[in-house]
């Protein structure tokens, strides 16, 4: 399945949701200028690699951060960013600019996280904003469980779109995660996709999520979460 549209409209312009988007893409710009070579001592540099947590090596901390805003390919961006322009605008408008971008950074650390207590032995680098993006969705189906998403779902070779309700489309996203980490625990080679920093992700966006509502004053002064 793949996400077209949602059907929500946001009450405001999700500034913050663009600029993380335009961020990542004029990192990736740069990034496929570079050399070869060049590109993979960037990830090795500032991705996460588990095994430099268990070593204390000083660049370990900043990669939960770096390793946010680096792509392995054009794939890996553009199915990325589409999520997030799809889904972020609502969460933005549900938590306000300021905090719709820590919340999105702090899922990110959890993500990056979890998939560094999984495999803490691992030397491969992990990139990405898979771990954030989840967050985001975490916090999406908790905000509108019952908003639609019209979804592309291949039936042999004929394109059939239907509009979901958010809470099965993301509930069969979150399984499908679940059962890969299931899958690849058990297999000898290593499929490169870092399931675990996105079920990290999005249970961590999916409990935050209520605390980082925006709170709207009453008349008298009072403030409730919204």
């Amino acid at each position: 399945m793949f996400p077209i549209r949602d059907t929500n409209k946001s009450d405001t312009f999700p500034i913050v949701n663009w600029m993380i988007i335009i961020f990542n893409a004029s990192i990736f710009i740069i990034q496929i200028r570079l050399p070869r070579e060049t590109v993979e001592i960037l990830f090795n540099t500032f991705g996460v690699v588990p095994n430099r947590f268990v070593e204390l090596h000083p660049l370990a901390p900043i990669s939960l951060f770096s390793s946010q805003f680096l792509h392995g390919g054009w794939l890996h961006i553009i199915r990325n960013l589409w999520i997030l322009y799809i889904f972020g605008d609502n969460v933005e408008d549900r938590m306000g600019h300021l905090q719709y971008l820590i919340f999105y950074l702090i899922t990110g650390i959890a993500g990056g996280l979890l998939q560094v207590i999984t495999q803490p032995f691992s030397n491969t680098p992990m990139i990405g904003a898979s771990g954030a993006i989840s967050g985001v969705l975490g916090a999406y189906i908790l905000f509108f469980p019952r908003a639609r998403v019209l979804t592309f779902v291949p039936i042999f070779i004929l394109p059939w779109l239907v509009e979901i309700p958010a809470v099965i489309f993301l509930g069969i996203w979150f399984l499908s995660q679940f059962v890969n980490v299931i899958n690849e625990a058990s297999a000898i080679i290593n499929s490169g996709v870092a399931y675990w920093a996105h079920l990290g992700g999005f249970g961590a966006g999916f409990i935050l999520a209520r605390r980082f509502r925006k709170t709207i004053n009453n008349l008298d002064g009072s403030g409730y979460n919204y």
